[in-house]
């Protein structure tokens, strides 16, 4: 199989059951690890459930307690290329990312030649539905702010919506990966371009949470708007591997 999509969740009993029947409806065949950080809710329960009816499609790994966003995504990553996907996803489980979206990603990897595919929601314009004004001047200018102090070209540093080839992943040194919050998504792509992968960003149309309770917070944003600047210092003593 090539192509995982990685959600990682903490209290998405509203919507995990809808995400994965739509992305299990789309029209290429993609295989779901959900990534669970013990959601008191009831959120594995359904997935564990929903894994009889969706067998060797649907898989799970459950943690103690929440260990952060960084951390859930480098366990699927190890866990993919352990398995040998060849396409993998990063996804939400809260329907901000539209999961038709998954099929621009992919295009983009295996046919327009990018090895890391970002939905990005700022390379043309704002596209962003639902978000308060505040949240959209903080997120559009944190981004700014980090392209311009790790000089990226890179216009959503911190999307949490990617497609990696898995040569990427096996490149990166994923145990070197410091940060556990959404600047998790920033290290990602700079580490990406510093090893000479192939970073394109594609269109999409972020839409807010409908149901549920967004995990952002102010603490969030701290940690990226001060970590670009360790991140950025301590590349200048790394030698980052090269893409074979």
């Amino acid at each position: 199989m090539e192509r995982l999509v990685i959600i990682p969740t903490y209290n998405e009993k509203e919507n995990i059951e809808n995400i994965i029947n739509v992305v299990f409806d789309l029209p290429i065949v993609y295989h779901i690890l959900v990534i669970d950080d013990g959601s008191p809710d009831g959120t594995a329960d359904i997935v564990k459930r929903m894994m009889k009816q969706y067998a060797d499609r649907l898989f799970i790994i459950e943690r103690e307690g929440k260990q952060g966003l960084g951390t859930a995504y480098i366990t699927g990553f190890k866990w993919a290329i352990e398995h040998k996907y060849e396409y993998v996803f990063e996804m939400d489980a809260d329907f901000s990312h539209n999961p038709q979206d998954l099929l621009k990603l992919y295009d983009a990897c295996a046919n327009e030649g990018a090895d890391v595919a970002i939905g990005s929601r700022y390379i043309t314009g704002v596209n962003v539905v639902n978000w308060p004004m505040g949240r959209v001047l903080m997120s559009y200018f944190a981004s700014k702010y980090v392209r311009t102090v790790l000089g990226i070209s890179v216009r959503d540093t911190t999307a949490g919506f990617v497609c990696y080839r898995r040569k990427v992943l096996e490149t990166i040194e994923l145990d070197k990966i410091r940060f556990k919050g959404y600047a998790f998504q920033i290290e990602m792509k700079f580490t990406a371009i510093r090893c000479g992968f192939n970073v394109k960003e594609v269109p999409i149309i972020f839409i807010n949470r409908v149901l549920g309770t967004s995990k952002m917070s102010g603490g969030i944003f701290s940690e990226a708007l001060l970590g670009v600047i360790r991140l950025k210092i301590s590349s200048w003593f790394r030698k980052y591997p090269q893409k074979g």
